[in-house]
């Protein structure tokens, strides 16, 4: 899980650089912990925050019985009486080998995602920086990173309207205020699942200390099932591996 916020402000800076497109309409959603930034082919707020409140009620209600499924840092055992969401994040949750929480971010993006798909035919939302993206044409994605590194401003990641939907979540060591207990400048996993995508960011953030644990960090993406692709810049160090395109930022 990755949130980036202007320094001194409550804004999300990388909202900025979304380049406005005719037939799509953008909108925030917020809910106490929960903010949202979405693009649709129309104005599907009130539905968004509908959904929103969906997943933020099944989570509260699991946790005032289930204390530890909030604070563990190590994946729960399932639970077949759970709400769908959080069956979603426990499964995700023990394939990284994290704690449930690692996938909140991500899974909430999904699910808000498919919800208004049976209102439009192409969504993108965002959750503190990780994303879940149903589009039909292709499009290229942004890799946010600190401004000291050389790759500040030159990296993103192309994808074909073939490949959605997919979800993008990124987590680092260096940015944002999301635990992590490594030093990447950002991790990005790709995947189909978002709870998956952000505990397994997560997951391989943490194995990071310095540019000679990307070896390592890649032997285990390779270890969970279901990415697509990640990508890993540590200083001035970086490595892909799966399914991705390199491109600049448009």
């Amino acid at each position: 899980m990755t949130s980036k916020q202007a320094p001194g402000t409550g804004q999300r800076f990388y909202r900025l650089s979304h380049h406005s497109k005719t037939g799509w309409v953008s909108f925030q959603v917020k809910y106490r912990e929960t903010d949202l930034w979405i693009r649709a082919r129309q104005d599907l707020e009130k539905e968004a925050a509908a959904s929103v409140l969906t997943c933020r009620l099944q989570l509260e209600h699991y946790i005032s019985y289930h204390p530890d499924f909030l604070h563990s840092m190590k994946p729960l055992p399932n639970d077949p009486a759970a709400p769908k969401l959080v069956r979603r994040m426990l499964e995700a949750a023990r394939k990284a080998n994290v704690g449930p929480m690692a996938s909140v971010a991500g899974a909430i993006a999904e699910w808000v995602a498919h919800g208004l798909k049976d209102f439009t035919n192409a969504v993108v939302v965002e959750n503190g920086g990780d994303c879940y993206l149903d589009l039909q044409e292709d499009a290229i994605v942004g890799v946010y990173i600190e401004p000291n590194s050389p790759f500040h401003g030159k990296i993103a990641l192309r994808f074909t309207a073939e490949q959605f939907p997919l979800s993008i979540c990124t987590s680092s060591g260096t940015i944002g205020h999301s635990l992590s207990f490594g030093a990447a400048d950002a991790v990005s996993v790709i995947s189909k699942n978002g709870a998956l995508a952000d505990a397994a960011a997560t997951a391989l953030g943490n194995v990071i200390q310095g540019p000679a644990d990307i070896t390592e960090a890649l032997e285990k993406a390779s270890l969970i099932p279901s990415i697509d692709g990640v990508l890993i810049i540590v200083k001035d160090k970086m490595a892909i591996w799966g399914k991705l395109e390199l491109t600049s930022p448009s």
